[in-house]
């Protein structure tokens, strides 16, 4: 995807950074210091000025490069809670950027000194209504229901979805992005469009829906309250629980509906039906971290 955009790649090897055991921790271990070389020699050959890093564990090795040469690291929180290789590289970066002022509680007062609330930031959407429906082939008489689950889709969403359709397809047209490999091949039920993955239809996509099913991933999140779309989230109960922390800020400021733990068939049509009916609050202020984060990326320049 990157390249596709022109812009220069290079991989290193990482270490996944496991908050429970598992054999494979010994030999990541192994990979860590690889990584580091790998990306000092990445960094000269960039010559690079500043290092962004939006966490994950791939941004471990690269910012200690950084660090090892003494280039100014802005490391970005995306969640609520703070994941784990980020709480490490936090404490060597010259900046730390969040996009929720409530991950404030979770840093030292000495951490809280390098801290700018930016926001997220977030990719120019620019969707054309009428191009998303006839992508999807869809009529303007009825809403459109948005579900997507992630960059690999989501196989408790898709599973309901499959089990809910009749009912829900009797007021909506549902477009439905399901992960690679997920297609339901069985379903050629009219006024249902799936998908494995969208790209550059997405903001199309995004422009005809009236609804949208999701995961807590904040940067989905965010896009959708920047586009003021109304949302039923569902967060994946897993990790440190950071979606769920995503999903509870985002109600609470726009009024989304959240629906969580094992769903039934009778709960999830319910929660959907509701979360449309939803009066949403359209005047909560989402700003759009991309400039600020920008203007702080060239400040950093060595």
């Amino acid at each position: 995807m990157m390249e596709k955009e022109g812009v220069q790649y290079a991989g290193v090897h990482v270490g996944k950074l496991r908050r429970y055991f598992s054999w494979q921790n010994f030999l990541d271990i192994v990979k860590v210091p690889m990584g580091f070389l790998e990306a000092i020699n990445v960094l000269k050959k960039f010559r690079a000025e500043v290092v962004f890093s939006k966490g994950g564990y791939v941004s471990v090795p690269v910012a200690l490069a950084a660090r090892a040469l003494k280039i100014p690291i802005i490391v970005h929180e995306s969640d609520v809670s703070v994941g784990l290789a980020n709480s490490l590289c936090f404490k060597f970066a010259d900046l730390i950027c969040l996009s929720f002022s409530e991950t404030k509680k979770y840093l030292s007062l000495k951490l809280q000194k390098k801290v700018v609330v930016t926001g997220s930031p977030i990719r120019k959407i620019h969707g054309n209504k009428d191009a998303g429906l006839k992508f999807c082939g869809f009529d303007n008489y009825r809403p459109v229901l948005l579900v997507m689950g992630g960059s690999q889709g989501a196989m408790q969403i898709n599973k309901i979805v499959d089990e809910s359709l009749d009912e829900l397809l009797k007021k909506f047209q549902i477009v439905h992005i399901r992960g690679r490999g997920n297609l339901n091949i069985g379903i050629k039920s009219r006024g249902y469009a799936q998908f494995e993955y969208i790209d550059k239809e997405l903001f199309d996509v995004y422009a005809a829906a009236d609804l949208v099913v999701t995961r807590g991933g904040a940067n989905s999140l965010f896009e959708l309250a920047y586009m003021k779309k109304k949302a039923l989230i569902i967060p994946l109960n897993t990790g440190r629980g950071e979606q769920n922390l995503n999903a509870e800020v985002f109600a609470g400021k726009l009024g989304w509906s959240v629906l969580s733990g094992n769903m039934l068939k009778g709960d999830f049509i319910n929660a959907v039906m509701m979360a449309e009916k939803n009066n949403m609050n359209k005047t909560a202020d989402i700003e759009n971290g991309t400039t600020q984060i920008v203007d702080l990326i060239l400040k950093q320049k060595r």
